[in-house]
């Protein structure tokens, strides 16, 4: 078995070795806890069955730990100055391709053409913060299918995505990623264990993809730009922000108050009191009484 990449001396002598510097628009945090980089592949159920994407490997600690166990791993990296130290780092593997690009600008359905086989497609990083609801949805409402995502991610993005309705996190975030996937916190990851250690604490969230959405909408499109609008300014009832939204004129506030009264909403609620099902119902009203 290789040295881990993923001990504090391994890290900081692989820094030293190829003279890096971290960059903080990139929001690079390595991470330096071999029992935390097992403890996410366990919860990922990785087996050497399974076609695994990383976005952001860094040096690679991620990545070795993902090769051990998968069939195969792509791994998006966006730094160039990362690209020789990968090579270096992950030269004990036949099984890791990485690809030198933003993943939002990649064309990751021909990238995949890298895995030979028809297993299980899943999602394993460690996600940089800056960027992470937009890698999230970009991967979700791509048509990819992936069966699995396991995430790192500030704590508190989890918590928005993972929330309930009725709960102070609770948002559009939380609704676009439950739309397409069952999602969960699994465990916290302390912030003392990067190097350089970031302000806050992490989540590893899991997220399996439902069979079908949550929720049966007429018109994708017009469903998350209403629960965006529901959202909108917190404190106004969903009245105000739907008015904001779509419209002051008599004929926009008859369309919306019909709309409402067909999906038994009361305009004073506020958006975060409202179910997936909810919008759901209203969005399908408001498209039917168009």
């Amino acid at each position: 078995m290789n040295k881990d990449i993923a001990t504090p001396s391994r890290t900081r002598e692989i820094l030293k070795e190829h003279g890096f510097s971290f960059k903080k628009n990139l929001g690079q945090n390595f991470l330096t806890e071999p029992n935390i980089l097992q403890k996410i592949v366990e919860t990922a159920d990785i087996t050497s069955a399974d076609n695994v994407i990383e976005i952001g490997p860094g040096i690679g600690a991620l990545t070795e730990y993902l090769a051990r166990s998968a069939g195969k791993v792509l791994a998006f990296e966006i730094d160039d100055r990362l690209i020789p130290v990968l090579a270096d780092t992950l030269s004990p593997y036949d099984n890791v391709k990485v690809v030198h690009g933003d993943i939002l600008k990649a064309n990751v359905a021909e990238e995949i053409a890298y895995f030979d086989t028809a297993g299980p497609l899943k999602v394993v990083a460690n996600l940089p913060y800056y960027i992470t609801t937009p890698i999230m949805m970009s991967l979700l409402e791509s048509q990819l299918q992936i069966d699995q995502m396991v995430v790192m991610m500030q704590r508190e993005v989890a918590d928005r995505i993972s929330a309930q309705p009725g709960t102070k996190a609770y948002g559009s975030l939380s609704i676009a990623v439950q739309y397409y996937m069952e999602a969960e916190t699994a465990f916290i990851v302390p912030k003392t264990v990067f190097i350089p250690q970031p302000n806050v604490d992490s989540a590893i969230l899991k997220l399996v993809r439902r069979e079908k959405p949550a929720v049966t909408v007429t018109n994708e499109k017009e469903f998350f730009k209403l629960t965006k609008s529901g959202f909108n300014q917190r404190r106004k009832t969903l009245w105000n922000n739907l008015l904001n939204t779509y419209g002051k004129d008599e004929e926009t506030r008859a369309w919306l108050e019909k709309s409402l009264i067909q999906a038994e909403i009361d305009p004073k609620r506020r958006g975060e009191t409202l179910s997936l099902q909810e919008f759901a119902n209203l969005s399908n009203a408001l498209e039917a009484n168009r």
